[in-house]
């Protein structure tokens, strides 16, 4: 009896375990994966140690996994308070890599430090969507403004993604603004000046993808017959999608597929969703896609139901980043978007990817503690289509009030 007393006081943290479900799952399926691509070649290579990649992206799920632990626990205002200093330092950070080469380079490319350990970028998608969040909401209806609006958000995203398109990686740079204009909608942004934002982000991406060589010729690549441009360019293009269709219903199976023997580059990090298609199949890349949108149905739920505007438009944009992320890279693989590289979150290789992607989810378990009672919530809902000008989102005490006024009994008149 006193056992069964005992368990019956054991509180679990109240968080969103459903979410937390699904990122196991995909965690897990990532795993699977990096082992299955990475064992075999190594071993014909004669390495060592041909578990060394998947004991890495094992340390480093490790690493993530405490920290959503610990940032679950920690009082997601607190992310508010830091919001400013964190983007200072990022953009410290940011300019040092530009003016590093020497540090930072690898490949031609100035996007890691510690000889590729540590990529910013990666952590400015985290402080970007933080400042965002804290900035939109202190702003109420003063953001329909040019002068306290759209002005302000333009030179600050501009600055932020011109340095990260300097790296060179547009890719990155393209999520963080899709982010933040998303983010910028939902807060309540006049719709007119939200168009003329599109219409200028896409002009400028245009220009800069006109004005720099590689980018202008994988965009030229992408408007072509992948087959049959695939001796003179688009033979990554070609290799993906001969082993993403190459799996049929259910696969060759685990471990048995071809195209990790160096058929398709990167086919661990950039190109892993194909990888998965030759070997689980459509049964498999249908699940990881399932997968990711009940992780935006739980992160929009989360993000709903949050007591604060504070915490409802940084709930949005970390979902944001992470469903625009992975069906970014899932439209790489299938050809859908011009190639680029960017990781699927849970699922490529590489730690910096990996860690900030289960620290944003730890941000969103914290909201999810601190949400508005379930009975007052439970039909709060991002409101996209508001046309009183007000924030495309749910009023945290709106329903409160609702049923307070329902609840308090009506007085007859002359008592």
């Amino acid at each position: 009896m006193a056992i069964q007393e005992r368990i019956r006081r054991i509180s679990f943290p109240r968080v969103d375990y459903v979410l937390l479900s699904i990122v196991a799952a995909l965690l897990i399926i990532g795993l699977i994966m990096i082992w299955s691509i990475t064992f075999a070649p190594n071993v014909g290579e004669g390495s060592p140690d041909p578990q060394i990649d998947f004991v890495k992206q094992a340390g480093f799920a490790l690493v993530g996994l405490v920290l959503v632990f610990v940032l679950m626990l920690v009082d997601y205002t607190v992310w508010g308070r830091l919001a400013l200093p964190l983007m200072v330092g990022t953009v410290i950070v940011l300019i040092l890599l530009l003016l590093m080469p020497s540090v930072s380079s690898v490949n031609g490319a100035r996007r890691w430090l510690f000889e590729g350990s540590i990529q910013p970028s990666e952590v400015a998608k985290f402080t970007v969507i933080v400042y965002m969040a804290k900035w939109l909401s202190s702003k109420g209806d003063k953001l329909r403004q040019v002068t306290y609006g759209l002005l302000p958000f333009a030179i600050f995203v501009g600055g932020i993604t011109g340095l990260i398109v300097l790296q060179p990686n547009l890719s990155t740079a393209i999520i963080i603004a899709l982010c933040a204009m998303a983010m910028f909608f939902i807060a309540g942004a006049d719709v007119i000046q939200y168009f003329f934002l599109l219409i200028a982000g896409g002009i400028t991406i245009a220009l800069v993808i006109k004005n720099t060589p590689y980018m202008f010729t994988r965009f030229m690549i992408y408007t072509q017959d992948p087959f049959a441009s695939a001796a003179t360019g688009s033979y990554q293009v070609a290799e993906t999608l001969i082993a993403l269709g190459s799996g049929g219903l259910v696969g060759r199976g685990l471990g048995t597929g071809y195209a990790k023997f160096g058929y398709v580059p990167a086919p661990y990090t950039d190109s892993i969703f194909a990888l998965l298609g030759e070997e689980l199949g459509l049964v498999g890349t249908w699940t990881v896609i399932a997968l990711f949108l009940a992780l935006c149905y739980r992160g929009f739920r989360i993000s709903a139901r949050a007591n604060s505007s504070f915490g409802q438009i940084l709930g949005a944009g970390l979902t944001f980043w992470l469903i625009f992320q992975a069906f970014a890279n899932i439209a790489v693989v299938t050809a859908t978007i011009p190639f680029t590289g960017v990781p699927l979150p849970f699922i490529s290789f590489g730690g910096s990817s990996l860690v900030a992607a289960l620290g944003a989810v730890g941000v969103l378990l914290s909201i999810s503690r601190a949400e508005a009672e379930p009975t007052k919530e439970a039909n709060a809902t991002l409101d996209l289509g508001r046309r009183n000008g007000g924030p495309r989102l749910p009023s945290p005490g709106r329903h409160r009030a609702s049923m307070e006024t329902v609840a308090r009994p009506v007085r007859p008149r002359g008592r």
